[in-house]
């Protein structure tokens, strides 16, 4: 299949000019008669015409390389490789409640809420007019000038987390020179991409396209961050992006040990961003009525489990783990935080929006992750759950897991978006610096605003108001977005 695929081109060429020839020199395709000739199949004319013509100009002598036939190309089956164990050695966060992992996870702990009054426009018209909105934020030393002032926020995010994560595991530029960068790569999503260059671009567009931001295409699409973060770097491996409404994150954390275990790269930066915390961010979450308006009280808004939610409360940030194959982490002697066991991914194929009533794609999502894992589900004793602060959201997560776990004493639930709210595309891989942070520290984070919790929740299950310590076996973080793609992910401690 590869070498066909090489040879493709060379083929076309071979074929057209070998079909003019043959027509000229007048060969059995064309009778005394001038009688049509029968019709051959595209893979037989090929086949005839190719026999033909050869890479040694009709010698029939090849002069570099034999093509080899189709049928004996495909039946090549890629060697088998050893299974290849991925570990996390770096994280970084932009949030809300800080942009350092340890103290975005210090003031999680202490049960600090991120959410405020919006300061970054007028919101005065908006129903909803509070959110886990970033404050203050520098991406100097990260982000060039020229950067930062032509690209969307989304993007800058990503990059700081990026880099953050890369100082974190202790790639330094020394460290980067020694890197096979061929082995390295980045999958970086994002669910929206930059809202804010194209609402710019659209409100210049009125006056004159002359007046748009001429990087206004290239710096609004999702994948550009893994791509600008390639540059710099110079690393050649997978490099994409995945969106997937509110999993992206796991989406692209679960791509990102593919390639590692298949043998692709050596380490990969990989996680999410978004920055929607603008009018049509807002205004959009608001047409779908979906949205927190206790104004009043923002810290307070945001309440998983507890009958008195009113809707989720918008967020921004980004969070991006270095994952890395094991062996090659124990070589350049990295700080190795966690081991990353898997998961999976399934569809609700039933709404745009609302999950489907049973629920039941949660539970066959996260026994799918248990089963390619090869993780037992006694073993599983924490769950950063994605419970956002909506009705049926959280009440069909929470059934699933108990219909999962509801057996094992030890476990322990929570969600972070109690203090930071959610932050759409970006929320996966921040709830995944959390659980590998909760590993680290052996602390879990309390559910604040958890007052009346919903009839038939167990608060024996859900962490309370405080922080709780527990020795993690195994943990699961679980990641929700419209149009029904659900993801779980599992982390154990790395011995």
């Amino acid at each position: 299949m590869v070498i066909s695929s090489i040879a493709s081109p060379l083929c076309t060429w071979l074929v057209a000019a070998c079909m003019s020839a043959a027509y000229e020199k007048g060969d059995h395709m064309r009778s005394s008669r001038f009688q049509p000739p029968k019709r051959l199949s595209y893979w037989a004319r090929r086949k005839t015409l190719l026999s033909k013509c050869s890479i040694g100009g009709g010698t029939g002598k090849p002069v570099a390389a034999d093509v080899l036939p189709a049928k004996e190309a495909m039946t090549k089956k890629r060697p088998p490789t050893e299974k290849k164990q991925v570990v996390v050695t770096g994280l970084g966060v932009v949030t809300p409640l800080g942009h350092d992992p340890d103290i975005f996870y210090n003031n999680l702990l202490e049960g600090v809420s991120g959410i405020s009054k919006i300061e970054g426009f007028d919101c005065s018209q908006f129903p909803s007019r509070i959110a886990g909105e970033i404050k203050s934020f520098s991406a100097d030393g990260f982000v060039t000038p020229k950067i930062s002032r032509r690209a969307d926020k989304f993007m800058i995010y990503m990059l700081t987390a990026g880099k953050k994560a890369l100082t974190d595991g202790g790639i330094t530029e020394e460290v980067i020179k020694e890197l096979d960068k061929s082995k390295c790569g980045i999958i970086i999503g994002s669910a929206l991409g930059g809202l804010r260059i194209f609402t710019e671009s659209i409100e210049a567009l009125r006056v004159s396209y002359k007046k748009m931001n001429p990087f206004c295409v290239p710096f609004g699409t999702t994948n550009m961050g893994s791509a600008m973060l390639a540059m710099e770097l110079g690393w050649m491996g997978p490099n994409y992006s995945l969106s997937s409404a509110c999993a992206t994150g796991n989406f692209c954390i679960l791509n990102a040990a593919y390639h590692i275990k298949r043998g692709d790269a050596h380490m990969m930066l990989c996680g999410s961003s978004d920055a929607a915390i603008l009018p049509i961010g807002l205004g959009g979450f608001s047409a779908c009525r979906i949205l927190s308006k206790r104004n009043n009280e923002p810290t307070k808004a945001s309440r998983p489990w507890d009958i008195n939610r009113d809707g989720f409360v918008i967020g921004e940030g980004a969070g991006v783990l270095l994952l890395e194959e094991l062996e090659h982490a124990k070589r350049r002697g990295a700080n190795i935080y966690a081991e990353f066991l898997g998961g999976s991914f399934t569809c609700d194929a039933y709404h745009v929006n609302e999950p489907h009533p049973d629920g039941a794609s949660f539970a066959l999502c996260i026994e799918k992750a248990l089963a390619q894992s090869g993780v037992a589900r006694e073993d599983v004793n924490y769950i950063n759950a994605h419970a956002t602060s909506t009705p049926t959201g959280d009440l069909k997560e929470y059934r699933a897991l108990i219909h999962c776990f509801g057996k094992n004493p030890e476990l322990k639930v929570n969600s972070a978006k109690s203090m930071i709210g959610h932050l759409l595309g970006a929320s996966g891989s921040v709830d995944a610096v959390a659980t590998v942070k909760a590993i680290q520290t052996g602390m879990l984070h309390p559910n604040i605003n958890l007052e009346n919790p919903d009839e038939g929740v167990d608060m024996k299950v859900l962490v309370g108001h405080k922080r709780e310590r527990l020795d993690i076996k195994v943990a699961l973080s679980n990641s929700f977005g419209f149009g029904g793609h659900n993801s779980s992910i599992l982390f154990a401690p790395y011995k």
